[in-house]
C-alpha cells in the first residue's frame, strides 16, 4: 500500500529526474567544466584520475558551492523573502572564477526556466523571474533549480542529491567522450562518486541556516586553471 506521502514523494523524484535528465534541454552536454583541457593537459588520463577530479569539484569546487546557492534560492523562496532571493541571485552571478563557468551556468539557467516554465505552467515561476529582471541578473542555473524546487515544495536534500549526481554524470559523460573511456568505466566512475554526492548534499542540507558569501568557498585552483586554459585551447569540442 502507498501512503499519501510516499506518493508525493513518487511525484518528486519523478519531477526531479525530468529536470536533470540529460534530455532536457540546457544544453548541459556542450560544457566539461574545464575537463577538456585538463585531459589534454595529462591531467584526467584514465577512470580514476577522472574520478578524483569530479570529486574535488564536488567537495572543493564550484560542486558544492553550487549546492549551497541552490539551498540558499531555495530556502528564500520558500520564505517569500523577494530580498534574500535578489542577493542569493547576485551572489550565484559573480560568484564565477571564468567566463566560461559564468557562461555555463547563466546559459543553463536561463533555458532551465524557460522550458520549466513552458511545460510546467502551473509552477508560478514569473513573478520571481520578474525579481531577476529587476535586478537586472540572469538566472545561475543553481539559483532556477532552486527556485523552482521550492515551488514545487519539493524536500531541500532530495533536489540536492538529484542536482549533484547530475552534475557529476555530465562530467562523467565529458570524460567519456574525451579521455576516452568505455561506457562501463563511465558507468563504474558514477558508482565510485556515489557517496560524495551524498555526503557533499548532506552537508549542505544540514546547514541550520546559509549566511553568503560566508559559506560560499572554493579550494580548487586547478580546475580554474583549466577553465581559463580552455579558453584559447586550439581544438575543441565543449563550450567550457
Amino acid at each position: 500500500m502507498i501512503v499519501d506521502g510516499d506518493a508525493h514523494r513518487d511525484a518528486d523524484v519523478v519531477r526531479l529526474m525530468a529536470w536533470l535528465s540529460p534530455s532536457f534541454p540546457v544544453g548541459a552536454y556542450t560544457y566539461s567544466h574545464g575537463i577538456e583541457y585538463a585531459i589534454e593537459a595529462g591531467l584526467v588520463s584514465d577512470r580514476e584520475t577522472l574520478t578524483a577530479w569530479i570529486a574535488h569539484i564536488l567537495t572543493h569546487g564550484s560542486g558544492r558551492s553550487d549546492a549551497i546557492l541552490a539551498r540558499a534560492a531555495d530556502d528564500a523562496v520558500t520564505a517569500g523573502d523577494v530580498d534574500l532571493f535578489s542577493e542569493v541571485a547576485i551572489w550565484a552571478d559573480v560568484y564565477r572564477a571564468t567566463p566560461e563557468m559564468a557562461l555555463e551556468s547563466v546559459s543553463q539557467g536561463g533555458a532551465f526556466l524557460d522550458t520549466a516554465t513552458a511545460a510546467w505552467p502551473e509552477i508560478n515561476v514569473p513573478p520571481w523571474r520578474a525579481v531577476l529582471e529587476t535586478i537586472e541578473r540572469p538566472p545561475a542555473y543553481s539559483v532556477a533549480l532552486g527556485l523552482v524546487s521550492a515551488l514545487s515544495e519539493i524536500p531541500v536534500r532530495l533536489m540536492l542529491n538529484a542536482f549533484l549526481h547530475a552534475f557529476a554524470a555530465n562530467l562523467i559523460s565529458a570524460g567519456v567522450r574525451l579521455v576516452p573511456l568505455g561506457q562501463t568505466d563511465g558507468q563504474r566512475a558514477t558508482a565510485d562518486l556515489e557517496r560524495t554526492v551524498l555526503g557533499v548534499a548532506d552537508d549542505v542540507a544540514s546547514l541550520e541556516r546559509i549566511i553568503l558569501p560566508d559559506h560560499l568557498g572554493a579550494a580548487a585552483p586547478m580546475v580554474d586553471w583549466t577553465s581559463i586554459q580552455h579558453e584559447t585551447q586550439y581544438t575543441r569540442l565543449f563550450r567550457s
